[in-house]
């Protein structure tokens, strides 16, 4: 029988403070991912301006990044996210919780000076298991 990844938070310890899980468990059966930083650009080589569609554009390729592998959302151990800007919080919950659901991830978050080009606002790199 094929074990699940398990995701849970420690008994006594803080609730998160956004949509995460505290551990993420990966039965050693499964095969891993490790997705490099995926960015908002679009299928023509553009990145939008605005940073609410540079996100929107950003989930669109990573659920197609996933799909290729047959990779859904529970299958997602961790993700990081790096800004560079701040995030629009309404916004974003909205995409990330149409996606996950409740079966959130790990993450981690963080804000920096700058990417690996300066149109980019924000990129997310996912680990996953299957």
């Amino acid at each position: 029988m094929l074990k699940k990844i398990i995701r849970k938070h420690p008994q006594q310890y803080y609730s998160p403070v956004g949509n995460y899980t505290h551990i993420t468990k990966i039965p050693a059966e499964l095969d891993t991912y490790q997705f490099s930083g995926q960015i908002g650009i679009a299928s023509d080589g553009t990145i939008p301006s605005d940073f609410n569609d540079e996100v929107a554009q950003l989930f669109i390729n990573i659920k197609t990044l996933l799909k290729s592998e047959g990779i859904e959302a529970e299958n997602i151990t961790k993700v990081n996210i790096w800004s560079v800007e701040p995030i629009d919080w309404d916004f974003f919950d909205q995409l990330w919780d149409d996606y996950f659901k409740e079966d959130y991830p790990s993450m981690t978050i963080a804000y920096v000076q700058a990417l690996g080009l300066p149109e980019i606002k924000i990129e997310i790199d996912i680990s996953a298991a299957k």
